[in-house]
Protein backbone atom coordinates (compact mmCIF):
# COMPACT_ATOMS: atom_id res chain seq x y z
CA UNK A 1 0.00 0.00 0.00
CA UNK A 2 1.34 3.46 -1.21
CA UNK A 3 1.78 6.36 1.37
CA UNK A 4 -0.96 8.20 -0.26
CA UNK A 5 -3.42 5.53 0.29
CA UNK A 6 -3.36 4.87 3.80
CA UNK A 7 -6.08 5.39 5.90
CA UNK A 8 -5.35 8.86 7.71
CA UNK A 9 -6.98 9.93 11.20
CA UNK A 10 -9.70 12.13 10.96
CA UNK A 11 -8.89 16.13 11.43
CA UNK A 12 -9.99 17.86 14.26
CA UNK A 13 -12.51 19.24 12.26
CA UNK A 14 -13.84 16.16 10.46
CA UNK A 15 -14.31 14.64 14.14
CA UNK A 16 -16.19 17.33 15.75
CA UNK A 17 -18.01 18.32 12.83
CA UNK A 18 -19.11 14.75 12.32
CA UNK A 19 -20.50 14.55 15.83
CA UNK A 20 -21.82 17.82 15.64
CA UNK A 21 -24.16 16.52 12.82
CA UNK A 22 -25.49 14.11 14.82
CA UNK A 23 -26.31 15.99 18.31
CA UNK A 24 -25.17 17.30 21.39
CA UNK A 25 -23.14 14.89 23.02
CA UNK A 26 -21.51 12.45 20.32
CA UNK A 27 -18.23 13.46 20.94
CA UNK A 28 -18.47 12.93 24.71
CA UNK A 29 -19.65 9.17 24.06
CA UNK A 30 -17.51 8.90 21.34
CA UNK A 31 -20.32 7.24 19.16
CA UNK A 32 -23.03 8.75 16.99
CA UNK A 33 -26.38 9.61 18.16
CA UNK A 34 -29.25 9.58 16.28
CA UNK A 35 -30.09 11.91 13.75
CA UNK A 36 -32.65 14.50 13.95
CA UNK A 37 -32.89 18.27 15.03
CA UNK A 38 -31.34 19.59 18.58
CA UNK A 39 -34.07 21.24 20.23
CA UNK A 40 -31.48 23.51 21.62
CA UNK A 41 -31.09 25.10 18.11
CA UNK A 42 -34.28 24.42 16.93
CA UNK A 43 -36.65 25.48 19.78
CA UNK A 44 -36.40 28.98 21.48
CA UNK A 45 -35.09 28.47 24.94
CA UNK A 46 -36.70 30.32 28.46
CA UNK A 47 -33.53 32.23 28.26
CA UNK A 48 -34.42 34.05 25.13
CA UNK A 49 -38.13 34.60 25.94
CA UNK A 50 -37.92 37.31 28.47
CA UNK A 51 -35.89 40.10 29.25
CA UNK A 52 -32.87 39.37 31.45
CA UNK A 53 -31.07 41.53 34.75
CA UNK A 54 -30.58 45.15 33.90
CA UNK A 55 -27.27 47.00 34.70
CA UNK A 56 -27.71 47.88 38.12
CA UNK A 57 -28.09 44.66 39.05
CA UNK A 58 -24.92 43.41 40.49
CA UNK A 59 -22.60 46.72 41.16
CA UNK A 60 -19.65 44.94 41.36
CA UNK A 61 -19.48 42.18 38.74
CA UNK A 62 -19.76 38.61 40.12
CA UNK A 63 -19.19 35.12 37.84
CA UNK A 64 -22.15 33.67 36.67
CA UNK A 65 -23.71 30.67 39.31
CA UNK A 66 -22.79 27.97 36.56
CA UNK A 67 -18.93 28.87 38.02
CA UNK A 68 -19.41 28.52 41.22
CA UNK A 69 -16.93 25.67 41.64
CA UNK A 70 -14.36 28.07 40.35
CA UNK A 71 -13.01 29.39 44.21
CA UNK A 72 -10.11 29.32 46.54
CA UNK A 73 -9.89 26.39 48.55
CA UNK A 74 -8.23 25.80 51.98
CA UNK A 75 -7.01 21.49 53.17
CA UNK A 76 -8.03 22.14 56.82
CA UNK A 77 -5.57 19.60 58.07
CA UNK A 78 -2.80 21.74 57.14
CA UNK A 79 -3.01 24.35 60.15
CA UNK A 80 -4.30 24.55 62.96
CA UNK A 81 -6.58 27.69 62.13
CA UNK A 82 -7.17 29.51 59.15
CA UNK A 83 -5.98 32.60 60.55
CA UNK A 84 -2.47 31.12 60.25
CA UNK A 85 -2.94 29.40 56.96
CA UNK A 86 -3.21 29.44 52.86
CA UNK A 87 -5.77 28.81 50.36
CA UNK A 88 -4.96 27.39 46.80
CA UNK A 89 -5.68 29.13 43.25
CA UNK A 90 -7.90 26.85 40.92
CA UNK A 91 -5.32 26.80 38.42
CA UNK A 92 -6.96 23.60 36.89
CA UNK A 93 -10.25 25.93 35.96
CA UNK A 94 -8.11 28.91 34.70
CA UNK A 95 -6.95 29.78 31.26
CA UNK A 96 -4.25 32.44 29.99
CA UNK A 97 -2.31 33.90 32.51
CA UNK A 98 -3.46 36.88 34.56
CA UNK A 99 -5.12 35.40 37.74
CA UNK A 100 -8.32 37.10 38.79
CA UNK A 101 -7.80 38.35 42.39
CA UNK A 102 -11.18 37.03 43.90
CA UNK A 103 -9.44 33.45 42.91
CA UNK A 104 -5.49 34.25 43.66
CA UNK A 105 -4.21 32.74 46.98
CA UNK A 106 -3.75 33.62 50.11
CA UNK A 107 -1.27 32.83 52.85
CA UNK A 108 -1.75 34.95 56.36
CA UNK A 109 0.66 34.84 59.05
CA UNK A 110 -2.33 36.29 61.56
CA UNK A 111 -5.10 37.06 59.63
CA UNK A 112 -6.03 39.49 56.89
CA UNK A 113 -6.65 42.70 58.73
CA UNK A 114 -9.03 45.88 57.45
CA UNK A 115 -6.67 48.69 56.72
CA UNK A 116 -7.97 52.29 55.04
CA UNK A 117 -6.16 54.39 53.12
CA UNK A 118 -6.34 57.33 54.76
CA UNK A 119 -4.43 55.61 57.93
CA UNK A 120 -2.06 54.02 56.00
CA UNK A 121 2.09 55.05 56.46
CA UNK A 122 4.91 53.98 55.07
CA UNK A 123 7.95 54.79 56.84
CA UNK A 124 11.48 54.80 55.29
CA UNK A 125 14.24 54.65 58.46
CA UNK A 126 17.30 53.40 59.23
CA UNK A 127 20.51 54.14 57.13
CA UNK A 128 19.46 56.63 55.37
CA UNK A 129 20.04 60.27 54.95
CA UNK A 130 16.44 61.60 55.78
CA UNK A 131 14.11 59.60 57.52
CA UNK A 132 10.12 59.67 55.40
CA UNK A 133 6.99 58.82 56.28
CA UNK A 134 4.30 58.48 53.12
CA UNK A 135 0.98 58.12 53.50
CA UNK A 136 -1.32 56.64 50.77
CA UNK A 137 -1.74 59.42 48.45
CA UNK A 138 2.09 60.67 48.52
CA UNK A 139 2.56 57.40 47.18
CA UNK A 140 0.17 58.32 43.89
CA UNK A 141 2.15 61.20 43.28
CA UNK A 142 5.19 59.32 42.57
CA UNK A 143 5.61 57.98 38.66
CA UNK A 144 4.06 54.68 38.46
CA UNK A 145 5.07 51.08 36.18
CA UNK A 146 2.77 47.90 35.48
CA UNK A 147 4.43 45.14 35.65
CA UNK A 148 3.06 41.30 35.09
CA UNK A 149 4.82 38.65 37.35
CA UNK A 150 3.43 35.79 39.16
CA UNK A 151 4.16 35.56 43.46
CA UNK A 152 4.52 31.93 44.02
CA UNK A 153 4.70 30.32 47.99
CA UNK A 154 8.19 28.76 48.81
CA UNK A 155 5.35 25.70 50.18
CA UNK A 156 3.95 25.38 46.66
CA UNK A 157 4.30 21.75 45.94
CA UNK A 158 5.73 20.95 49.13
CA UNK A 159 3.54 18.09 50.29
CA UNK A 160 5.07 16.22 47.50
CA UNK A 161 8.64 15.60 48.66
CA UNK A 162 7.87 12.51 50.05
CA UNK A 163 5.31 10.98 47.21
CA UNK A 164 2.39 11.71 45.36
CA UNK A 165 -0.26 13.32 48.32
CA UNK A 166 -2.94 16.01 46.92
CA UNK A 167 -4.77 15.16 44.76
CA UNK A 168 -5.70 17.78 42.25
CA UNK A 169 -3.59 20.64 40.63
CA UNK A 170 -5.23 23.33 42.56
CA UNK A 171 -3.97 21.86 45.66
CA UNK A 172 -0.11 20.84 44.52
CA UNK A 173 0.84 23.96 42.55
CA UNK A 174 -2.10 26.04 43.61
CA UNK A 175 -0.02 28.52 45.76
CA UNK A 176 0.50 30.80 42.77
CA UNK A 177 -0.90 33.35 41.15
CA UNK A 178 0.05 36.29 38.19
CA UNK A 179 -1.23 39.53 38.12
CA UNK A 180 -0.21 43.01 36.29
CA UNK A 181 1.03 45.16 39.47
CA UNK A 182 0.31 48.57 39.52
CA UNK A 183 2.70 51.05 41.64
CA UNK A 184 5.90 52.94 42.36
CA UNK A 185 9.32 51.19 42.48
CA UNK A 186 11.12 51.02 45.85
CA UNK A 187 14.09 52.18 44.13
CA UNK A 188 12.25 55.88 43.65
CA UNK A 189 10.98 55.49 47.46
CA UNK A 190 15.06 54.43 48.63
CA UNK A 191 16.53 57.35 46.38
CA UNK A 192 13.80 60.37 47.85
CA UNK A 193 15.48 58.74 51.41
CA UNK A 194 18.92 59.00 50.08
CA UNK A 195 20.94 55.24 50.99
CA UNK A 196 24.11 55.78 52.85
CA UNK A 197 27.25 54.17 51.75
CA UNK A 198 26.78 51.21 54.41
CA UNK A 199 23.56 50.39 53.76
CA UNK A 200 23.71 46.57 52.25
CA UNK A 201 20.02 45.50 53.14
CA UNK A 202 16.60 46.77 53.86
CA UNK A 203 14.34 44.89 56.14
CA UNK A 204 10.50 45.35 55.49
CA UNK A 205 7.64 44.77 57.61
CA UNK A 206 3.95 44.93 57.15
CA UNK A 207 1.72 46.84 59.63
CA UNK A 208 -0.71 43.02 60.82
CA UNK A 209 0.24 41.48 64.17
CA UNK A 210 2.67 39.31 62.69
CA UNK A 211 4.28 41.66 60.94
CA UNK A 212 6.23 39.07 58.83
CA UNK A 213 9.53 40.82 58.84
CA UNK A 214 12.03 39.81 55.93
CA UNK A 215 14.96 41.01 55.08
CA UNK A 216 16.06 41.58 50.94
CA UNK A 217 19.50 42.40 49.76
CA UNK A 218 19.89 46.46 48.57
CA UNK A 219 20.65 45.08 45.16
CA UNK A 220 17.09 43.28 44.55
CA UNK A 221 15.44 46.31 46.34
CA UNK A 222 16.75 48.91 43.92
CA UNK A 223 16.09 46.46 41.05
CA UNK A 224 12.78 45.42 40.34
CA UNK A 225 10.85 45.34 43.28
CA UNK A 226 7.37 47.51 43.41
CA UNK A 227 5.51 49.12 46.44
CA UNK A 228 2.15 47.93 44.96
CA UNK A 229 -1.68 49.68 45.55
CA UNK A 230 -3.15 48.19 42.37
CA UNK A 231 -3.74 44.49 40.73
CA UNK A 232 -4.98 43.64 37.71
CA UNK A 233 -6.22 47.61 37.11
CA UNK A 234 -8.09 47.98 40.93
CA UNK A 235 -7.28 48.24 43.78
CA UNK A 236 -5.70 45.23 46.08
CA UNK A 237 -8.35 42.87 47.79
CA UNK A 238 -7.78 43.05 51.68
CA UNK A 239 -6.45 39.77 51.61
CA UNK A 240 -3.67 40.50 49.35
CA UNK A 241 -2.59 43.75 51.46
CA UNK A 242 -4.86 46.12 50.52
CA UNK A 243 -3.81 49.32 50.42
CA UNK A 244 -0.02 48.43 49.64
CA UNK A 245 1.71 45.51 49.48
CA UNK A 246 5.67 44.87 47.99
CA UNK A 247 6.05 42.96 45.04
CA UNK A 248 9.32 41.05 44.86
CA UNK A 249 9.55 39.65 41.20
CA UNK A 250 10.66 36.41 40.73
CA UNK A 251 11.82 35.65 44.08
CA UNK A 252 9.22 33.61 47.38
CA UNK A 253 5.77 35.14 48.33
CA UNK A 254 7.16 35.23 51.52
CA UNK A 255 8.75 38.24 50.60
CA UNK A 256 6.18 39.87 49.05
CA UNK A 257 5.00 41.65 52.38
CA UNK A 258 2.00 42.94 52.64
CA UNK A 259 -0.19 45.92 54.57
CA UNK A 260 3.88 47.42 54.07
CA UNK A 261 4.51 49.65 56.57
CA UNK A 262 8.40 49.93 56.91
CA UNK A 263 11.37 49.53 54.92
CA UNK A 264 14.82 50.24 56.99
CA UNK A 265 18.22 50.28 55.23
CA UNK A 266 20.45 47.98 57.24
CA UNK A 267 24.33 47.53 56.88
CA UNK A 268 23.35 43.10 57.77
CA UNK A 269 20.22 41.24 57.34
CA UNK A 270 18.35 40.98 60.11
CA UNK A 271 17.67 37.19 60.47
CA UNK A 272 14.17 36.99 61.50
CA UNK A 273 12.20 34.12 62.40
CA UNK A 274 10.80 34.49 59.18
CA UNK A 275 13.96 33.82 57.25
CA UNK A 276 15.91 31.47 60.28
CA UNK A 277 13.34 28.78 61.87
CA UNK A 278 11.30 29.52 58.61
CA UNK A 279 11.76 29.68 54.78
CA UNK A 280 14.89 27.44 54.73
CA UNK A 281 15.68 24.62 53.13
CA UNK A 282 16.30 21.02 55.35
CA UNK A 283 18.84 19.12 53.59
CA UNK A 284 19.12 15.21 54.10
CA UNK A 285 21.84 15.86 56.97
CA UNK A 286 19.65 18.00 58.76
CA UNK A 287 21.48 21.02 58.07
CA UNK A 288 19.78 23.87 56.79
CA UNK A 289 20.50 26.45 53.80
CA UNK A 290 18.98 29.96 53.91
CA UNK A 291 18.67 32.70 51.09
CA UNK A 292 16.93 30.31 49.14
CA UNK A 293 14.65 32.85 47.73
CA UNK A 294 14.55 32.56 43.72
CA UNK A 295 11.85 30.34 42.62
CA UNK A 296 13.17 28.02 40.25
CA UNK A 297 11.87 26.82 36.60
CA UNK A 298 8.93 24.80 37.26
CA UNK A 299 5.30 23.78 35.21
CA UNK A 300 2.54 21.60 35.88
CA UNK A 301 0.02 20.55 33.49
CA UNK A 302 -3.37 22.21 34.69
CA UNK A 303 -5.65 20.28 31.99
CA UNK A 304 -6.43 16.98 32.45
CA UNK A 305 -5.63 16.56 35.53
CA UNK A 306 -7.48 15.20 38.49
CA UNK A 307 -10.00 17.99 39.33
CA UNK A 308 -9.99 18.39 35.36
CA UNK A 309 -10.70 14.89 33.99
CA UNK A 310 -11.31 14.03 30.27
CA UNK A 311 -14.96 13.70 29.50
CA UNK A 312 -15.21 13.85 25.87
CA UNK A 313 -13.93 10.34 25.29
CA UNK A 314 -11.20 9.63 22.64
CA UNK A 315 -10.05 12.16 20.00
CA UNK A 316 -8.78 15.79 19.79
CA UNK A 317 -7.56 16.14 23.41
CA UNK A 318 -6.24 19.91 24.81
CA UNK A 319 -3.54 19.52 26.89
CA UNK A 320 -2.50 22.91 28.74
CA UNK A 321 -0.97 24.12 32.00
CA UNK A 322 1.26 26.57 32.96
CA UNK A 323 5.23 27.17 33.40
CA UNK A 324 7.40 30.04 35.06
CA UNK A 325 10.56 30.82 36.12
CA UNK A 326 11.83 33.81 39.20
CA UNK A 327 15.02 33.88 36.80
CA UNK A 328 13.82 35.14 33.96
CA UNK A 329 11.32 33.78 31.29
CA UNK A 330 10.39 30.44 29.94
CA UNK A 331 11.82 29.42 26.43
CA UNK A 332 10.10 26.07 26.24
CA UNK A 333 7.81 23.41 27.52
CA UNK A 334 7.79 19.43 26.76
CA UNK A 335 5.15 17.13 27.34
CA UNK A 336 5.31 13.57 28.03
CA UNK A 337 2.19 11.26 27.76
CA UNK A 338 4.47 8.50 28.87
CA UNK A 339 5.90 9.23 32.13
CA UNK A 340 8.96 11.42 30.34
CA UNK A 341 10.18 8.45 28.01
CA UNK A 342 9.10 10.65 25.75
CA UNK A 343 8.95 14.47 25.34
CA UNK A 344 6.61 16.64 22.51
CA UNK A 345 7.32 20.21 22.51
CA UNK A 346 4.24 22.52 23.17
CA UNK A 347 3.33 25.13 21.91
CA UNK A 348 3.47 28.44 24.24
CA UNK A 349 0.42 30.49 23.78
CA UNK A 350 2.79 33.89 24.28
CA UNK A 351 6.58 34.48 24.18
CA UNK A 352 7.55 33.92 27.71
CA UNK A 353 7.96 37.47 29.82
CA UNK A 354 10.56 37.66 32.34
CA UNK A 355 9.00 35.92 35.80
CA UNK A 356 5.66 35.63 34.68
CA UNK A 357 3.69 32.98 34.32
CA UNK A 358 3.73 31.52 30.38
CA UNK A 359 0.63 29.12 29.20
CA UNK A 360 1.42 26.20 27.07
CA UNK A 361 -0.86 24.25 24.67
CA UNK A 362 -0.55 20.89 23.27
CA UNK A 363 -2.75 19.96 20.54
CA UNK A 364 -3.35 16.11 20.91
CA UNK A 365 -5.56 12.92 19.37
CA UNK A 366 -6.12 11.10 22.46
CA UNK A 367 -6.83 7.18 22.25
CA UNK A 368 -8.52 6.21 24.88
CA UNK A 369 -5.06 4.67 26.35
CA UNK A 370 -3.59 5.45 29.85
CA UNK A 371 -1.55 8.50 30.09
CA UNK A 372 1.58 9.71 32.23
CA UNK A 373 0.90 13.47 31.97
CA UNK A 374 3.98 15.09 32.80
CA UNK A 375 5.44 18.82 31.66
CA UNK A 376 9.07 20.28 31.93
CA UNK A 377 9.86 23.75 31.80
CA UNK A 378 13.03 25.81 30.41
CA UNK A 379 14.09 28.84 30.98
CA UNK A 380 16.45 31.85 29.05
CA UNK A 381 18.93 30.98 31.49
CA UNK A 382 19.03 27.33 30.04
CA UNK A 383 18.15 25.84 33.48
CA UNK A 384 15.64 22.89 32.52
CA UNK A 385 13.19 21.41 35.17
CA UNK A 386 14.30 18.33 37.18
CA UNK A 387 12.44 15.22 38.07
CA UNK A 388 11.87 14.36 41.65
CA UNK A 389 14.63 11.89 41.96
CA UNK A 390 17.10 14.71 40.51
CA UNK A 391 15.72 16.79 43.06
CA UNK A 392 16.06 14.47 45.60
CA UNK A 393 19.30 13.36 44.90
CA UNK A 394 20.80 16.95 45.84
CA UNK A 395 18.28 17.77 48.82
CA UNK A 396 17.16 14.78 50.38
CA UNK A 397 13.28 14.06 51.87
CA UNK A 398 13.26 16.14 54.10
CA UNK A 399 12.72 19.99 52.37
CA UNK A 400 9.05 21.21 52.59
CA UNK A 401 10.10 24.09 50.51
CA UNK A 402 11.27 25.23 46.77
CA UNK A 403 10.09 21.64 45.19
CA UNK A 404 10.04 22.44 41.44
CA UNK A 405 9.97 18.71 39.97
CA UNK A 406 8.49 17.26 37.18
CA UNK A 407 5.12 16.39 37.98
CA UNK A 408 2.67 13.44 37.44
CA UNK A 409 -0.69 12.57 36.79
CA UNK A 410 -1.71 9.16 35.68
CA UNK A 411 -5.08 9.55 33.43
CA UNK A 412 -6.72 6.24 33.20
CA UNK A 413 -9.07 5.07 30.56
CA UNK A 414 -11.65 6.24 31.73
CA UNK A 415 -10.44 9.70 31.53
CA UNK A 416 -10.09 10.16 35.30
CA UNK A 417 -6.59 11.51 36.78
CA UNK A 418 -4.90 11.11 39.91
CA UNK A 419 -1.92 12.40 41.50
CA UNK A 420 0.99 9.31 40.75
CA UNK A 421 4.94 9.24 41.21
CA UNK A 422 7.57 9.03 38.65
CA UNK A 423 10.25 9.79 39.79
Amino acid sequence: MSENSKEKAPSRRQFLSGAAAVGVGAVGAGAARAAGPDPLITQVQEWAQATGEGVDATPYGLPIQFEKDVVRRNVEWLTADTISSINFTPIHALDGTITPQGCAFERHHSGAIELRKPDYRLMINGLVDTPLVFTYEDLERFPRENRVYFCECAANTGMEWAGAQLNGAQFTHGMIHNMEYSGVPLRTLLEEAGVKPEGKWVYVEGADASSNGRSIPLEKAMDDVLVAFKANGEALRKEHGYPVRLVVPGWEGNMWVKWLRRVEVTETAIESREETSKYTDTLEDGTSRKWTWVMDAKSVVTSPSPQAPITHGPGPLVITGLAWSGRGSITGVDVSVDGGKNWLPARLAAPGTDKALTRFYLDFNWDGSEMFLQARAKDSTGYVQPSKAQLREARGENSIYHNNCIQTWWIKETGEAENVEVS
